[in-house]
């Protein structure tokens, strides 16, 4: 394992850290207990130092199990988690629950998560997944100010998010408030990151970044020759079907850069994770991991060779012209009218897509 400064912190992380999400919310597969508590130690034994979670992750559960793997480590690791999200709002299925950036419910959340984590002091304390009027709030940064001359968080930062897109609250976070961000980035889904790397870059801010496999497409499950199973999906279901389309699009994507992952030494996996470690400004990657072979693989992207620049010159043009599938798909947007923006900023319409559109 190697090791960086997350920059505009004194904070040093691994650079393949673990997102407690994998091990509290079952969204990847059932993980008992039991197994969290393995995989949690596992990756510290590997070398992995910088754990990342939240309140929401299983309604408080993605907090209560890292003391219960490595409260005798909590000095040698650094702790994540997040704020923002009512937990004791009802959930159903991925939708998100109702956000509270009031000072008094962030001081509040923070003592819970102090209590749920079994700490004294929170190392990275992220708004999770705020809008940019809600960054914009002084009363909540003052809040969080509060909580560091009081020893309970180190530092705090912003969890960019959900999916891709929230440009403006990145980039308010860099410019701004001055914080570090955590990003979406990977060889398929590499903007707007691309543009928060560039800023942060010149800011001395620092990122780290989840979703290195692209939602699945770059961990080895698939691959140039999959053929997809289209039985299972319902066309009238056109949530089924949008992922189904994603997913045709990812593997001609795969085809054509193929020659990343070709007669390398190196597996799929491990190569994603070398690509979002290429910025010098990015401090950590935070892969899903479910087992101890994915932490095994994952971890030891950090030893193998540097993607040549050859082929990353190959790349940036095929990602440029979105591999030649016509526009790329619209990304979020707080501050469009619809919701959502194109690859330019306009603001657009996200259509409901269906067989034979």
């Amino acid at each position: 394992m190697k090791y960086r400064q997350l920059q505009s912190t004194d904070l040093t992380v691994s650079e393949v850290g673990f997102g407690v999400w994998s091990v509290s919310m079952n969204w990847w597969g059932e993980v008992n207990e039991e197994q969290g508590i393995k995989l949690l130690r596992h990756a510290y034994e590997k070398g992995i130092t910088f754990y990342d979670t939240a309140d929401t992750y299983g309604a408080g559960y993605g907090e209560e199990i890292l003391p219960k793997a490595l409260a005798d480590k909590r000095s040698d690791i650094v702790v994540g988690t997040k704020f923002g999200y009512d937990i004791e709002a009802p959930r159903h299925g991925h939708q998100e629950r109702p956000q509270i950036w009031d000072p008094d419910f962030v001081k509040r959340a923070c003592e819970n998560s102090l209590r749920r984590l079994d700490t004294d002091y929170i190392d990275l304390y992220q708004f999770h997944n705020p809008r940019l009027e809600s960054l914009q709030r002084e009363d909540t940064v003052a809040a969080l100010e509060d909580l560091k001359s009081e020893g309970k968080i180190r530092h705090y930062a912003v969890a960019v998010g959900p999916d891709i897109g929230w440009l403006e609250e990145g980039m308010y976070t860099i410019n701004d408030i001055k914080v570090p961000a955590e990003v979406i980035y990977s060889i398929l889904e590499q903007d707007p990151a691309d543009l928060m790397i560039e800023a942060a870059t010149k800011q001395g801010v620092g990122l780290y970044s989840r979703v290195p496999h692209a939602s699945g497409m770059l961990d080895g499950k698939y691959t140039k020759d999959t053929v997809l199973d289209e039985s299972p999906f319902d066309p009238s279901d056109h949530r089924a079907y949008r992922r189904m389309h994603w997913l045709k699009n990812s593997i001609k994507k795969l085809q054509q850069i193929d020659f990343l992952f070709t007669g390398k030494p190196a597996t799929v996996g491990q190569i994603a994770v070398k690509f979002t470690l290429i910025p010098e400004i990015m401090a950590s990657c935070l892969p899903t991991m479910t087992s101890i072979e994915q932490i095994d693989e994952y971890t030891a992207a950090c030893d193998i060779d540097d993607i040549p620049k050859a082929e990353l010159d190959r790349l940036a043009p095929l990602y440029t012209d979105n591999f030649g599938l016509g526009a790329p798909d619209p990304q979020k947007s707080s501050t469009s009218a619809t919701g959502w923006v194109d690859h330019n900023g306009n603001p657009v319409d996200r259509k409901l897509m269906v067989p034979g559109e």
